[in-house]
């Protein structure tokens, strides 16, 4: 489900004056995955991860999360970022995870039979999951654009893939040029020991030399 994010609403100052936004009416796009079959409190803990995070960041966090939940999160967290791009029209290059919650959905209610006739309740709890992704503030891209270019990595997404696809046509051309110089050093090589053979080899001296040769020796004596 996609939301569009351009109104902003459910906005009230305190008596001190901060401003707090209801986490339902964040401004972003946003997917919500509805029913799922963990404690709300368990996908709390990975979604604690992934807040404030780049969207690229975010994925590669749960990614390596040993945690059954983490793929579930991240396919919400996909399904926004498609949300945002195709519907919003969002640079998925500049999302950002602005807000991402569980909210605690309805208990099966179980019976485990225990002694002396008595059972016990089990809770199989669900949660509905929502990730809301927004565009970074200028701030916080110039960070994110300085850090990729000291480290010299590309982007996620469309930018990375596209770096990606050169870095490896550029490696393909070197091992291809590097195959043609060893190449030419092999065919040098063996014009060399060719070369080298021919020195070796003594010719056996001819029959007009052996004459040549008898006669000199008469002319002598």
């Amino acid at each position: 489900m996609a939301v569009s994010g351009k109104q902003i609403a459910g906005v009230r100052e305190t008596r001190k004056g901060a401003t707090i936004y209801k986490t339902n009416e964040r401004p972003g796009t946003r997917a919500q995955v509805r029913y799922v079959r963990v404690s709300a409190y368990k996908a709390r803990e990975v979604l604690d991860l992934i807040r404030g995070k780049h969207v690229a960041e975010a994925d590669e966090i749960l990614e390596f999360v040993e945690r059954d939940i983490a793929i579930i999160i991240r396919k919400a967290l996909a399904s926004a970022v498609a949300n945002a791009t195709n519907n919003d029209g969002q640079d998925p290059e500049g999302l950002y995870v602005v807000a991402c919650y569980a909210d605690e959905g309805p208990t099966l209610k179980r019976w485990r039979p225990r002694a002396r006739g008595r059972a016990t309740r089990i809770r199989k709890r669900t949660c509905h999951i929502t990730v809301i992704v927004a565009r970074g503030t200028a701030e916080q891209l110039r960070i994110r654009n300085e850090r990729i270019a000291r480290s010299g990595r590309s982007g996620a997404g469309v930018a990375g893939r596209a770096s990606r696809r050169a870095r490896v046509a550029k490696s393909r051309a070197a091992e291809h040029t590097h195959d043609h110089d060893h190449d030419h050093e092999v065919v040098a090589e063996e014009v060399v020991s060719e070369v080298t053979e021919a020195d070796d080899v003594v010719e056996p001296p001819s029959a007009d030399d052996a004459t040549s040769a008898e006669a000199d020796e008469k002319d002598e004596n």
